[in-house]
């Protein structure tokens, strides 16, 4: 594909290097993502990649077949659930997939998300199909590393945290450092995406004035998702949060999502 929103390679990136860098790749419903680090630092990343190059790689051959230290791989959820840690197990799993309503050419996949609580998500068949080529013990929920990111960097109980992906916006909000709030809606425009923020702030009764709304994604300085936005809560920016060392060319926020799901191979819990 010809453009991108980032697109990235160190002078010093080597695939013969490559069993000392950790692969990390987010999938979306039709493109996917990927990013390489090395002690902490981006060395290589692109996104609006087609499906089909992982499946059937050809630009990407060498880099995708390498063999590297570790793999991340993000899968999108078509839908998912949060379950109470003390209250999950696996033998349930089916009674609480029917929270999800799977259709037949989905996967449950259940993992935990952080110390409190397990998720559940429902994802498609062919999407798996794809993710099987790097191993689905890769695989973990594509902004598990988004949400752990948020709670290590001491989250206030007025942050309301988005993440825009083409039309769908994830929100993630926290109470005393817990996860309080984590969900995603389709929107169609800004008057959407101020709507469903609207909506979230009344549930989680956090005054409009008083909430701090901190946005990642695709979204730029000067989109009109801010200006609309700003019209309607108290304080609304970019997040400036940055997990791996990034070179200038790369803002952070564009990319907090896909560096972010290295904190699943640090953490080991891929």
């Amino acid at each position: 594909m010809s453009e991108y929103n980032y697109n990235y390679h160190d002078d010093n990136f080597s695939l013969d290097e490559a069993d000392s860098y950790t692969l990390l790749i987010q999938i979306d419903k039709t493109s996917f993502s990927y990013a390489i680090t090395h002690q902490d630092k981006l060395i290589a990343c692109a996104d609006m990649h087609p499906l089909d190059e992982l499946s059937n790689p050809q630009e990407l051959l060498d880099l995708l077949s390498a063999k590297y230290k570790q793999v991340v791989v993000g899968l999108p959820a078509n839908g998912f659930t949060l379950v109470p840690q003390h209250l999950f197990s696996q033998e349930h799993i089916a009674s609480f997939a029917r929270f999800l309503d799977v259709k037949a050419n989905e996967k449950v996949s259940a993992q935990q998300l952080d110390a409190e609580n397990t998720i559940l998500y429902k994802t498609s068949n062919d999407i798996i199909t794809v993710a099987e080529e790097f191993g689905l013990r890769h695989t973990v929920f594509n902004l598990k590393g988004w949400v752990a990111a948020l709670a290590q960097n001491n989250p206030g109980n007025a942050d309301l945290y988005l993440d825009i992906n083409g039309s769908q916006v994830t929100f993630a909000a926290f109470n005393n450092g817990r996860l309080r709030f984590l969900n995603k809606f389709d929107f169609k425009n800004t008057d959407e995406l101020a709507y469903f923020t609207a909506m979230v702030l009344k549930e989680l009764h956090i005054e409009p004035a008083d909430a701090r709304i901190h946005l990642s994604g695709e979204v730029d300085t000067d989109d009109q998702s801010i200006s609309r936005l700003a019209e309607f809560f108290g304080s609304v920016q970019l997040n400036q949060l940055q997990i791996v060392s990034l070179p200038r060319e790369i803002e952070s926020h564009k990319i907090l999502s896909l560096a972010a799901l290295s904190l699943c191979a640090s953490l080991e819990v891929v």
